[in-house]
């Protein structure tokens, strides 16, 4: 192999979402409210649920690192990526490069196991109401969010160590808006064969477990819904799963249709405009989901407005 192929690279350029100057302003004007909006959002649920007596149950403590994972995955790529919009080379570190793809790994990750967990907890709730608080203890949900993280970074670690312990060419332009695996991989020189089995392994086991988790926990609602008798005890259940099937569905459908999608000419762009729907767009819409369908979340929100009001009045 030539040597001088294997220059040790101190940073990548990224090539971010388009080269057109003129779209540069608006599209930073625009993705700076959507992160903003997300930022408040996420970080108001976290608090929300914190500080709120009435949200002290099990569904509000999984919406909380809902809203962690959110704000994790979307901070990792947003400000670098807005930073970019300003500057005339979109360059990135090569160490900082190796943070973001790490950070991003851990919390998209993370996300998948507490939407499973969220799932479970419905379910829970509405097939065995008796049994609820001894199968969903304070000890159980901490455990659950503990694994998600444990194992989400041990994966991340894994595969970010794999691509940055190779060997990178000369060539150092990242067709993408941050630092993503796939987009690194064919930037690499050695052989990518166990780094790409390590990236299908743990995407099909990660989607598969939390999909199958995900729709058999919505299957037997569903079931226990219809055997309902009471038309009132149909709708509270319903209203009950109403924000987080939205979300499952907003977010497993991207996904899905990243993997699922045919391969053409324009594949990069179309992979460019998903990854900003579930970057940016879907950290933003949670927050705001959960606050417009749910009750309890629209009286905390008031009840917090109320007092804030009330100390700067």
């Amino acid at each position: 192999m030539d040597r001088h192929n294997l220059t040790v690279l101190k940073e990548f350029i990224l090539l971010g979402i388009t080269d057109r100057p003129e779209l540069q302003a608006p599209l930073f004007g625009l993705f700076l409210i959507i992160y903003m909006i997300s930022l408040v959002g996420n970080l108001g649920m976290v608090i929300l649920t914190k500080v709120d007596s009435k949200l002290q149950t099990p569904m509000y403590f999984f919406l909380r690192h809902l809203a962690i994972t959110d704000l994790g995955y979307s901070t990792a790529v947003g400000p670098k990526m807005l930073v970019n919009f300003l500057v005339d080379k979109d360059a990135i570190a090569y160490d900082l490069c190796a943070a973001q793809l790490t950070f991003f790994e851990i919390f998209i990750i993370s996300e998948l196991f507490i939407l499973a967990a969220m799932s479970y907890d419905r379910y829970v709730a509405i097939c065995k109401p008796l049994l609820y608080t001894v199968i969903m203890s304070q000890r159980i949900c901490l455990v659950m969010v503990v694994i998600s993280y444990v194992y989400s970074t041990f994966v991340s670690l894994l595969l970010t160590i794999e691509i940055f312990k190779s060997s990178f060419c000369g060539h150092n332009v990242i067709s993408h808006f941050y630092c993503d695996s796939l987009p690194l991989l064919s930037m690499l020189c050695s052989n990518t064969y166990e780094i790409q089995m390590i990236i299908v392994v743990f995407s099909s086991l990660n989607l598969i477990f939390t999909f199958s988790v995900v729709v058999l926990s919505y299957l037997l609602i569903l079931i226990a819904i219809i055997r309902m008798n009471s038309a009132e005890g149909r709708r509270k259940a319903f209203s009950t799963c109403g924000s987080h099937m939205t979300v499952v569905t907003v977010f497993y459908g991207t996904l899905i249709f990243m993997y699922v999608k045919p391969k053409s000419g324009n594949s990069f762009d179309t992979d460019k405009m998903t990854s900003i729907f579930y970057t940016l767009i879907i950290p933003m819409l949670n927050p705001l989901i959960y606050s417009l369908r749910n009750k309890d979340v629209k009286s905390a929100v008031q009840k917090l407005w109320t007092k804030v009001y009330s100390i700067c009045h």
